[in-house]
């Protein structure tokens, strides 16, 4: 049986306001990336614009690459396109993100591998609540207050996943909470609240374990990540001193509704991998970057075709999603895209452990969505975001008007948010819970519940950058503004875009456009880095681990041998 909290019971009544607050798009904003209503109209299928009406992919082949607003443009041609109604020809469903031309990614199995499960006309979705934020290498990471990433690494863990340290006495004794002494030392409470007298290296530093059994190199050097401190090893790699930290957070919305997440590649990317990965008998020469070009195109193509595989729109080329759901009941459904999944329930009468106990069928809506695809002269992909206009507050951020005077935006620390409370915490953007197993359990003595969110680049560039926070309000108010009344998407907002200088592979000194955009439906508790600190340009596909330019490459299995 379902236990319901107090907290679930209270979630249509707090989220019968929402529509009090959403994220306002300057207006008077200069003019500086626009669609001209010519082109915009010729962006749906019908060539007319209607509310809600069917778009057609951006054609990544012919796209022009000129910065910065035919990025923009792309971004959000592809958004519309991929939340339109299902044309025919793609076979069924809802919307063109849940038709047979997406594939969903399963999550990581025992073996470390993924699946590509075929979207079919019907078939009930299933969904998880899992935040994860892996590096460059496929490893855990942080980001400290400036931005800076670093590398994490676990000690060994007790019998409730809590890091462990060894007492004077030898004995393992788990860490339920770190505080730091004046002299910067770390004291280490157990879960009495006292603190434990463990034991120390040669240099006094505490002596802990890896998940491996060897020595971590402790130094005193701390960093602080979302309030709390972490300390760094001798290679400079942060050491997780507290249970649930850093990775496999879970969002959940001020009304008590969790984040639900899906992963997705469309056919071409799909069928790209699969010949790429299939030997003998897949494309050849093996490629080695995705596919921009019209020759990459013909190869893929062949390659289908040869598998009984046609691909409706192949001049999307190869597109990655990721998109962030919450339960749509107490919601006003015609302000958001909607679809039907199977989520999972929990036994919530521990404030602090909630136990899955099954799961069930919701109409869930969309909060967010990144949008990646490969294009002419960009290997490395573009990666854009959008994010519904309920979500968050905005920190202060400027831009420039058509008076070409630059205004400043006071932090707006009113209304009623999806993931913002009201009045603001002194402390946004805390993780207060984490998936254990199939568990959500509380970092801390904090009952499990809604974080509080604030959006930290509101266009995707440092506030200050008023010139960039320009053009991505423009493109906004430029397409928003010719959208059909009562057109869903009206209520969607791109956050930012970015991309690399001449699609190079990506590294700290070439990310560009909105290059500080964070997502505050997927990256919550990361918005000091970028896509790039994490998606870098090691292997330009994706390594077998879930390194290099996509995470899910490596570990996804081709569709067939």
């Amino acid at each position: 049986m379902n236990i319901v909290s107090p907290l679930a019971a209270m979630a249509l009544v707090s989220l019968s306001g929402l529509a009090n607050a959403q994220t306002v798009v300057p207006s008077d904003a200069s003019p500086t990336c626009a669609v001209s209503a010519v082109e915009f109209a010729n962006w749906f299928t019908a060539g007319t614009v209607t509310a809600n009406g069917g778009v057609d992919p951006a054609d990544s082949i012919t796209f022009p690459n000129i910065p910065n607003c035919s990025f923009y443009k792309w971004s959000e041609q592809m958004f519309l396109w991929l939340t339109s109604p299902v044309p025919s020809k793609y076979g069924g469903g809802t919307h063109v993100f849940n038709s047979p031309v997406f594939y969903d990614v399963s999550p990581l199995d025992a073996g470390g591998q993924r699946t590509l499960v075929p979207n079919i006309p019907g078939r009930i979705r299933i969904f998880g609540v899992k935040i994860s934020q892996l590096g460059p290498q496929s490893k855990p990471v942080v980001f400290d207050n400036t931005g800076k990433m670093f590398t994490l690494v676990r000690p060994e863990v007790g019998p409730s996943g809590k890091p462990l340290i060894r007492n004077k006495a030898g004995q393992p004794v788990e860490i339920e909470r770190t505080q730091i002494a004046p002299n910067g030392r770390p004291i280490f409470l157990d879960k009495a609240g006292k603190a434990i007298d463990q034991q120390v290296a040669q240099n006094g530093t505490p002596r802990v374990l890896d998940r491996s059994g060897k020595p971590i190199d402790f130094r005193l050097n701390k960093i602080v990540v979302n309030g709390r401190p972490f300390f760094l090893d001798g290679s400079g790699n942060a050491i997780e001193t507290e249970q649930g930290q850093a990775d496999g957070n879970v969002l959940m919305a001020q009304g008590g509704k969790l984040v639900y997440y899906a992963l997705q590649v469309n056919a071409m990317y799909a069928y790209f991998l699969t010949g790429t990965k299939k030997t003998p008998g897949g494309i050849s020469p093996t490629p080695t970057l995705f596919p921009t070009t019209a020759t990459d195109l013909n190869l893929i193509k062949a390659f289908g075709l040869a598998h009984s595989k046609a691909f409706p729109d192949p001049n999307a080329l190869a597109v990655e999603l990721k998109s962030a759901w919450i339960e749509a009941a107490g919601l006003d459904a015609s302000k958001y895209v909607m679809m039907t999944a199977t989520i999972p329930t929990f036994d919530t009468s521990n404030p602090q452990h909630w136990v899955q106990n099954g799961s069930k069928q919701a109409q869930l809506a969309l909060v967010g969505m990144h949008v990646v695809g490969s294009a002419a002269g960009h290997p490395e992909m573009i990666w854009a975001t959008f994010e519904h206009v309920n979500n968050t507050r905005n920190a202060p951020y400027s831009y420039i008007n058509a008076a070409n005077a630059t205004i400043n935006v006071p932090q707006n620390n009113a209304g009623t948010w999806l993931f913002s409370t009201t009045p603001p915490t002194a402390t946004p953007n805390q993780p207060l819970m984490f998936v254990s197993g199939s568990d959500i359990i509380a970092i801390s003595s904090t009952p499990i519940g809604p974080s509080d969110m604030l959006r930290i680049n509101p266009w995707g560039s440092p506030g200050s950058s008023a010139s960039k926070n320009t053009e991505v309000i423009a493109i906004n108010n430029s397409v928003i503004g010719m959208l059909a009344a009562g057109d869903v998407r009206k209520n969607y907002i791109m956050t930012g875009t970015t991309w690399t200088i001449f699609g190079q592979p990506p590294n700290a000194g070439n990310q560009v456009g909105t290059n500080k955009m964070a997502n505050t439906t997927m990256e919550s508790f990361f918005q000091g880095g970028n896509c790039f600190s994490c998606h870098d340009g090691s292997n330009m596909l994706g390594g077998t681990g879930g390194s290099g330019l996509s995470h899910i490459w490596g570990p996804l299995k081709q569709l067939f041998p």
